[in-house]
């Protein structure tokens, strides 16, 4: 089969299964579910609505409670607006333009909202996101194409193995005084190269400022526009944010996720609205709001007269709006013109303000969590490419079967390390880790490779001799327990918390409770998760600390770090089943998150079948920071 056919299929299958979980999820789930699994939005009300551009109408909605939620929706997502007073039909689908906290704003493809929308309370739901997928069809198929034309030297044939990468034929020297050797050579080699480039950043090693030094290197070497982008909009916020701080003029597509009024200005919409021009616009939006108000002022049972005043109406509103889209196109392309770097997610890149725009480079960051059909969108907007990411941690998320599952989170960036080992730069110095936190992961996921900064390889606790250590509850009769399809262990979960107030003790001697260090628990399941946050809150004596300690997934925790790390690896049973825990790079994430102290709970009996806990175990011992759990008082727990 075609690379790019496969991929198609591959992808074809995960849409259906995607699109089958979402509509059940609406169908089948109670209101109360669905704003609980964070795809509705109820109730809300309209705080502004205006005919806005292409003749949508632009509505303004806030939540009016559950503000504390968690929700999935995002810029660009379809929604659908309904009323708990009218019929199940009667709904209208809108496009998210903007998010910011509790309000959103949709466009809708209607003069005015239906009579249903003054009667009773109105919600939002999040539809199937067929956008998306549609978009990485669209690049599929483009790339095929290309390939199937390709002459010499093309850059589609170079990343599915057709064609050999080029040599560098430049010799451009770059030294940077705040890079380490590594982080230079690395951006060295990306200005020296003419079509691919691999930064392979560890954990902790500096893969974000070494991209945003090498984004200034480029701009300098070529003074051409470069198109930045990543697979989540934190990703891309964070980006946007460290390269405006370099003075490098960007311009952010989409709406950031942060709630922070500094990256808004950077955003396309908030440019367009601060610019020169727009107030002409903001005359003519008027003239617009005041035609259509006295066109709506006229009831539906009018006469032959009153419905030709209407019409003249509208149709003096909608002249008048073209006028106003013609001036906005024109301030769109002054301000991305002016852009030295562009940013958005990879589906973003083909959004329609700059879905023709090419550039001589184009940056794709955390490429290991991106399924390969969306890095081509932007690829092919691109001469040369540079790929960011460590294939060693979390691939990205797939929700179809095993089979193809495991196919989709074979990422590009991985098959690229594997076919272009030459074309990958690494990051070898780690700013984060205790280098007896670093050890472990650094031999068996990076041939032991990475090493500890002077700044921090030898930091810990106050007090605190041990900054690696694995509890052992072989025979402790910790067992695993299941509900809902989610595994929990009632005993590892108290035993987490008895040795974490014991170390309270010991750090009251020597630290103010306004140095506290930060504490992050990770456990591999939900269910794992939610139990500890409930023993935690419900003890009294911890209540003063908890604002110091976040506790959270494995998935969830990838990219953040905190002094101390405790993971609750919660599997123990009889039948030696560690489930997705025989994924290592969950381990590599959960355990390079910890900079002074990583605490590792679990059972050896169950995890010494896995040849990776295995040699952790055995390496904890050889290092005597193993210790069995009846080295504490359990008899209590």
């Amino acid at each position: 089969m075609n690379y790019f056919d496969e991929l198609i299929s591959l992808l074809n299958e995960e849409k259906q299964h995607d699109k089958i979980q979402h509509e059940a999820l609406l169908l089948k789930s109670s209101l109360k579910e669905r704003r609980m699994h964070g795809v509705t939005w109820f109730p809300v009300q309209i705080v502004d609505s205006e005919l806005g551009r292409g003749d949508y109408l632009s509505v303004t909605l806030a939540r009016t409670n559950n503000q504390h939620l968690e929700h999935k929706f995002h810029f660009g997502m379809p929604v659908c607006l309904f009323s708990n007073h009218a019929p199940e039909e009667d709904r209208i689908e809108g496009i998210i333009t903007s998010i910011h906290a509790d309000r959103m704003q949709i466009s809708f493809r209607v003069d005015e909202l239906p009579d249903w929308s003054r009667r009773g309370k109105l919600g939002v739901d999040l539809q199937f996101d067929e956008y998306s997928y549609r978009e990485m069809f669209r690049a599929l198929r483009e790339a095929k194409e290309r390939s199937e034309k390709a002459q010499k030297d093309s850059l589609v044939n170079k990343l599915i193995g057709a064609e050999q990468l080029l040599s560098g034929h430049q010799h451009q020297i770059f030294q940077h005084p705040d890079l380490n050797r590594s982080q230079n050579d690395a951006i060295q080699r990306i200005l020296n190269t003419e079509d691919i480039v691999l930064l392979h950043g560890p954990p902790g090693t500096g893969k974000t400022t070494t991209l945003i030094r090498a984004v200034e290197a480029l701009l300098k070497q070529n003074k051409t526009q470069i198109l930045v982008v990543a697979p989540s909009n934190t990703a891309v916020d964070v980006l946007t944010e460290r390269l405006d701080a370099e003075g490098i003029t960007v311009t952010r597509i989409g709406n950031p996720v942060k709630v922070s009024e500094h990256l808004q200005a950077l955003t396309l919409d908030t440019k367009v609205e601060l610019h020169k021009a727009n107030k002409e616009i903001r005359s003519l939006q008027k003239q617009v709001r005041s035609y259509t108000e006295m066109a709506q002022k006229y009831k539906r049972n009018f006469g032959k007269a009153e419905r030709e005043q209407r019409k003249a109406l509208f149709e003096e509103a909608y002249r008048i709006r073209k006028d106003v889209d013609r001036i906005q196109d024109f301030i769109v392309k002054d301000i991305l013109d002016r852009s030295q770097v562009i940013t958005a997610t990879l589906v973003g890149a083909n959004q329609e303000v700059i879905r023709h725009r090419m550039y001589e480079t184009v940056v794709i960051d955390e490429a290991a969590q991106a399924l390969e059909p969306a890095c081509w969108i932007p690829i092919l907007k691109a001469r040369k490419l540079v790929l960011a990411g460590d294939h060693c941690q979390l691939p990205p998320t797939v929700k179809s079967s095993r089979e193809t599952g495991n196919k989709l989170s074979y990422t590009l960036f991985e098959k690229l390390v594997k076919l272009f080992p030459d074309a990958s730069a690494l990051l070898d110095i780690q700013y984060r880790m205790n280098e007896q936190i670093m050890n472990y992961p650094s031999l068996i996921m990076y041939g032991g490779l990475l090493k500890a900064d002077d700044s921090v390889a030898n930091w810990r606790l106050p007090q605190d001799t041990e900054p690696i250590m694995f509890i052992d509850t072989a025979g402790a009769g910790f067992e695993e327990s299941e509900h809902e399809e989610s595994i929990f262990n009632r005993g590892e979960a108290y035993f987490l918390k008895h040795h974490l107030k014991l170390s309270f003790t010991l750090w009251q001697q020597s630290v103010s409770i306004g140095t506290w260090p930060s504490i992050g628990i990770i456990a591999p399941y939900r269910k794992q998760v939610t139990l500890l946050k409930e023993i935690l809150e419900q003890d009294e004596e911890l209540h003063p600390y908890m604002d110091n300690i976040k506790v959270q997934t494995i998935d969830s925790f990838q990219g953040q770090e905190k002094d101390i790390i405790y993971i609750s690896l919660t599997r123990s049973n009889m039948d030696q089943q560690i489930g997705f825990l025989s994924d290592v790079r969950r381990m590599n994430v959960a355990m390079t998150r910890a900079k002074k102290k990583l605490v590792v709970i679990g059972d050896s009996a169950t995890l010494g079948t896995h040849p990776f806990y295995l040699k952790f175990i055995n390496y904890l011992e050889e290092t005597q920071h193993y210790h069995s759990v009846w080295e504490w008082d359990i008899a209590d727990i």
